[in-house]
């Protein structure tokens, strides 16, 4: 079995432009391009045209409209990297209903948690139906007891299963509502995003164009990131298919596994096009240092995007310097900035520029970080920084990012009161923090995740890589944030601990503590999380600083083991 080809001998290449995901859809199927699937190997399990995608699609939705499912109901799918989803996923636009797409369970146990995680995702959603891969169908039967309104639940077999009537198809068109995506850290209380069909395509635009990715032909693009993440559902799924461009995937479980497979597909199929937040990257570099081949080419790279979550210049100088050798271009990064609320995209940076950091003075005069510029607002979108009292800020003034444009939601499903607490005026309260330099913005943080000590901000991504880069931990095995004490706001940082005995758990409690105060000058108080525990995290794998701290005041967690 072969990949799809690269190009279309015949299909012109057209950059969005069109009504609705179906639309698109029809369009894409008039070429040869397409998505291929690979194993963690590097084998080929299957591939896709857009043609052969849009087929099953529309008999996936024969099935359902025969099955007496009504228009604008919804239907629950967990989005795994297979041909599957794609089927409930499109089918569910040419019925013209609602597709939902959740997580699938992260690594082993958990079974109780992801339970209950689908079931608040049913009772946010409505949705009438819930379908995923097989070996999910026992969570979706448990899941789905205590509503009876699904009517259908189990694996894609159980669409399958269902006869395909001749009835007409009624595709979901301009004016509709195109998904609904529960945001990340939505899994203890779910806001499912509503979005248009009209605030996707205005967002696939941007992406696409000359102020995004500018997709050229030869473009081709190579994902693991989840498709029930924002970034991987529009970057590498909605993207390639409204530029009718091939893509390769990986599934999240197999990069974690190889993530040198990832640029092994890039290098094999020329890949041009590929996103990653900054942990991706260096988990890439870590095993870089045996597994490099010495075959691997990626001068072919000539979009390298980061995004979904802060973007560590370090870590992204680290990746550049270790594969220089095979190609890589350093000027190839392109930082962004988006969130699920406005589909995806909200900034980029310019072409060819690379990572371009701006330095600031933190609050007591005596340290500085470098923060990463992430670019202009797109064509047609607004960004403004403010403070608190909702005034306009200069540039390098801290305050809350506000956000409006055509790519917006309209708000959260059947959630009025928490839609009107971030959408005012056409504007978004984005919830991060983040300041304009000669009309870019930089992404401080998140402003509900704030620290504030003594009337210093911190930001809890310092404390974390205070303690990640002096390899006390590994990364993504610390959570830092504040509670409230009677001096005011007290910082707390849980740790997995990976270590035996007493001795062994008294010494890491210190190296936290000693790093924090030598890197942050703040005491802090260091609590031992058990790694069968393990640390919260939000729908699109990133660390949760909420529900973290939600578990510490909850005393889910050991007692305190250090004060520094």
């Amino acid at each position: 079995m072969d990949p799809l080809p690269t190009r279309n001998s015949q299909l012109a290449l057209r950059r969005a432009g069109f009504g609705s995901v179906p639309e698109m859809l029809d369009y894409a199927a008039q070429g040869e391009t397409g998505v291929t699937f690979y194993s963690v190997r590097g084998e080929i399990l299957s591939a896709l045209s857009w043609r052969d995608i849009r087929g099953r699609a529309q008999i996936t939705a024969r099935r359902l409209i025969g099955a007496g499912f009504a228009r604008g109901e919804r239907i629950l799918v967990t989005a795994d990297t297979w041909p599957g989803f794609f089927d409930a996923f499109f089918g569910a636009q040419y019925a013209g209903l609602l597709p939902v797409p959740v997580s699938v369970p992260v690594g082993l146990g958990g079974k109780d948690a992801y339970l209950d995680q689908l079931r608040r995702q049913l009772a946010a959603s409505g949705a009438v139906a819930a379908v995923g891969i097989e070996d999910l169908a026992g969570f979706l039967a448990d899941a789905s007891r205590e509503f009876p309104a699904v009517r259908l639940h189990g694996g894609m077999s159980v669409i399958d299963a269902l006869p395909e009537k001749p009835v007409d198809l009624r595709p979901l068109g301009p004016a509709d509502l195109c998904y609904i995506q529960f945001s990340s850290g939505s899994t203890r209380h779910p806001h499912g995003v509503q979005i248009t069909q009209a605030a996707l395509m205005a967002n696939l635009a941007g992406i696409t164009g000359p102020a995004g990715l500018e997709v050229e032909p030869g473009d081709r693009a190579a994902s693991w990131l989840p498709l029930y993440h924002d970034m991987g559902l529009i970057g590498f799924l909605m993207a390639p298919l409204s530029t009718q461009i091939s893509l390769d995937y990986l599934t999240p479980r197999d990069f974690a596994r190889r993530p040198m497979q990832w640029l092994n597909l890039i290098s094999r199929n020329r890949g041009t096009i590929a996103y990653s937040p900054s942990f991706g990257y260096d988990l890439a570099t870590r095993r870089a240092a045996s597994q490099v081949p010495a075959d691997l080419d990626l001068s072919c790279w000539r979009h390298a995007g980061i995004g979904g979550d802060m973007i560590r210049p370090d870590v992204l100088d680290r990746f550049a310097e270790a594969f220089d050798k095979s190609g890589f271009n350093r000027k190839a990064f392109i930082p962004s900035y988006g969130m699920a609320e406005v589909c995806l995209a909200i900034t980029f940076s310019p072409h060819g520029t690379g990572v371009r950091t701006d330095t600031m003075v933190t609050d007591d005069g005596r340290r500085t970080r470098r923060f990463v510029l992430c670019g202009k607002v797109l064509p047609g979108h607004r960004l403004e920084v403010r403070d608190e009292s909702g005034k306009a800020l200069g540039d390098r003034e801290v305050g809350r990012i506000f956000v409006a444009g055509p790519s917006i939601m309209t708000g959260y499903f059947g959630e009025p009161e928490a839609s009107r607490e971030v959408l005012s005026d056409g504007w978004l309260d984005t919830g991060d923090l983040g300041y304009t330099l000669d009309g870019e913005v930089v992404v401080t943080g998140r402003a509900k995740d704030l620290i504030i000590v003594n009337g210093r901000n911190i930001w809890p991504q310092d404390i974390e890589w205070a303690i990640e880069t002096r390899r006390i931990v590994k990364n993504g095995d610390s959570v830092a944030f504040s509670v409230d004490g009677p001096e005011g706001e007290r910082v707390v940082v849980a740790v997995l601990a990976r270590v035996s005995g007493e001795e062994g758990r008294k010494a890491l409690a210190g190296d936290v503590a000693q790093a924090v105060r030598e890197a942050i000058a703040v005491d802090c108080d260091v609590v031992l999380v058990p790694p069968t525990m393990g640390l919260p995290m939000t729908s699109s794998g990133k660390l949760s600083r909420s529900r973290a701290r939600a578990n510490y005041l909850a005393g889910l967690y050991a007692p305190k083991t250090a004060a520094a």
